[in-house]
């Protein structure tokens, strides 16, 4: 029905541009929306105001002549001009009736459109580091990246979704030797374990493992290890016992240890996405990067069109030149290279590789990164416009007024699969989009938890298992339900409270297109506890299984569409419809 008012408006602009009332319009001007209170219509625009500067008109004039030029439609039942110059349209009432055809029609492709059709995205989220479990925090960005992805198929996108393995660099270093040092432990060596090596049982579980299948193959004397506590500098003493470790196991051993907590870590967090209902396209390796030497073909790059200097004997990249608060460092006073210079050949790699749109999804931490690495995109001459950075806050979840901690290197944090276990999947991913992903999100473990109304996911499945139960009291009834009978007498379907589920309905392709293009599922969701709550009312409110036959269909038929445009919202978030409750 927008788009019909859409095409009405863009004529009524041509034929004043023709007749010189008006400049021709720039394209896509007209902007309409759904009305919230039913006083103002049911779609508005404030196209009179936005063209009145341009058109030298007084916006309610040019508002009266915009309405002059509309072509006839059976659409319409009026049209009224409020506040400054908004038009507000009234639609007949059989409009919203035929929505219900429409629906079942088009079943489970109802809401979607080709707004933006085969254009290809690559999404990367998650992409936790492969040093311990999913936790909770990863979990927010695990539910709303797989819902904008959801959200952007629906609008026509080719969607990609990347998890990027950081499997190179220093935390995997201290990986790697806490898990040595655990293995060490249970060839009954009397050492002590670094403050901020990794201490959480999954730790014991891989070194137990590593145990389990040589015994004692890699002990080592431990005795230059036990000096090396003596230094009083964290960072320093844990830099110490990766070198020794590297130097006691030598290349190959190191690299089994390395091996062994990078494949069970990482394909934990595969189950556990998997699970959670989170698959992923492909899954991209830092290493590859690393192997394939585009690290050093990116700064020698950069290097080239002068955007690196050295300093102190690092070399820096200049990001300050395109606006970031400070200058970089790509390649340490070591030699090493940074976390940055992979992340400049990790988004040279996504250009690469054809997108024509490249979206990340970071934690809110992350949020000083988003200059450097478009600033390197343009030193690099690649499309920096391309890049859409979206923030994620980390969840605090709640048990009673107990706040729960989320440190992974001290194991102290709960992970993914506790959480799944405690509400279930359903639960999590829809209270993980249930406010704007750069809002902070307190997670109530009750609430989502609860059986009641006060539980939105469990009040929005409650009214998709309510129909279903309509439908199998048909038979008991003796009714049957005859979808050609119904579809041709929708007029009936005049309550208070029919009106109103129809026009939610009809609000459903308009949601999943803002939703889509701000990247805020939380729209879709809230539109849903709408339609539930409609329902709801209605079904508390009225009989469907009466005797008169046309009623009866009609009404059927409404409820039948209502079923379906839940479980096409909630299949987009990743929550089931279940049947019975």
């Amino acid at each position: 029905m927008k788009q019909q008012i859409l095409q009405l408006l863009n004529s009524s602009l041509e034929t004043l541009a023709a007749k010189g009332e008006i400049p021709a319009p720039a394209e896509n001007i007209v902007q309409i929306e759904n009305t919230r209170d039913e006083s103002h219509g049911d779609i508005a625009t404030n196209l009179a105001m936005i063209l009145a500067k341009t058109a030298k008109r007084n916006p309610r004039d040019l508002a009266a002549i915009i309405i002059e030029n509309l072509p006839e439609s059976d659409l319409i039942e009026k049209t009224e001009i409020a506040g400054p110059g908004f038009i507000n349209f009234f639609l007949r009432h059989d409009a919203y009736q035929s929505i219900i055809a429409e629906i079942l029609k088009q079943k489970d492709k109802f809401g979607e459109s080709i707004v933006d059709k085969d254009k290809s995205v690559i999404l990367e989220f998650v992409s936790a580091n492969p040093t311990g479990p999913l936790h909770i925090g990863h979990g927010r960005g695990a539910a709303y990246g797989a819902a904008v992805a959801n959200l952007l198929r629906k609008v026509g996108y080719d969607v990609n979704c990347e998890y990027y393995i950081n499997d190179a660099g220093r935390q995997m270093d201290i990986l790697t030797t806490s898990i040595w040092l655990r293995y060490l432990q249970l060839c009954k060596q009397e050492i002590p374990f670094p403050d901020n090596a990794y201490k959480g049982e999954y730790i014991k579980r891989i070194a137990k493992e590593i145990y389990d299948k040589n015994n004692s193959k890699f002990n080592t004397a431990t005795n230059g290890l036990l000096n090396l506590f003596d230094e009083e500098d964290p960072e320093i003493q844990i830099d110490n016992i990766i070198n020794y470790c590297r130097d006691e196991l030598g290349s190959d051993c190191y690299q089994y240890f390395f091996n062994a907590g990078l494949d069970s870590i990482l394909n934990n967090i595969k189950r556990d996405l998997e699970d959670f209902g989170v698959v992923f396209d492909n899954w991209f390796s830092e290493s590859s990067i690393v192997e394939k030497n585009t690290i050093k073909q990116c700064i020698d790059k950069l290097k080239k069109n002068n955007w690196v200097y050295e300093k102190e004997g690092a070399q820096w990249f200049s990001s300050s030149k395109f606006g970031d608060e400070k200058d970089r460092v790509l390649v340490r006073e070591n030699g090493q290279s940074t976390y940055f210079a992979s992340d400049i050949a990790y988004h040279s790699s996504k250009v690469e590789r054809g997108y024509e749109k490249i979206i990340d999804i970071w934690g809110a931490d992350h949020h000083g990164y988003i200059t450097r690495v478009k600033a390197s995109m343009q030193a690099l001459g690649l499309p920096a416009d391309k890049l859409e950075i979206l923030l994620v806050q980390f969840a605090t979840l709640y048990r009673g007024k107990e706040k729960l901690q989320m440190s992974t290197r001290s194991g102290e944090f709960i992970t993914l699969k506790e959480l799944q276990q405690e509400v279930g999947k359903d639960a999590a991913r829809f209270f993980y989009i249930l406010r704007k992903s750069e809002q902070h999100l307190d997670f109530d473990l009750e609430l989502a938890k609860s059986q009641s109304n006060d539980n939105p996911v469990y009040y929005i499945q409650y009214a998709h298992a309510r129909i279903c139960s309509v439908f199998k009291q048909l038979t008991d009834k003796g009714y049957n339900y005859d979808n050609d009978t119904a579809l041709s007498n929708l007029s009936v379907l005049s309550e208070p409270h029919e009106t109103t589920l129809l026009r939610t309905l009809a609000r459903f392709p308009d949601v999943i297109e803002i939703s889509a293009k701000t990247f805020e599922p939380h729209q879709l969701a809230y539109y849903l506890k709408d339609l539930a709550n409609d329902f709801h009312s209605y079904y508390n409110s009225n009989q469907f299984l009466v005797e008169d036959n046309i009623i009866r269909n009609a009404r059927l038929a409404l409820i039948n569409a209502t079923k379906q445009v839940i479980f096409n919202g909630l299949s987009i978030l990743g929550v089931d419809s279940p049947e019975v409750m």
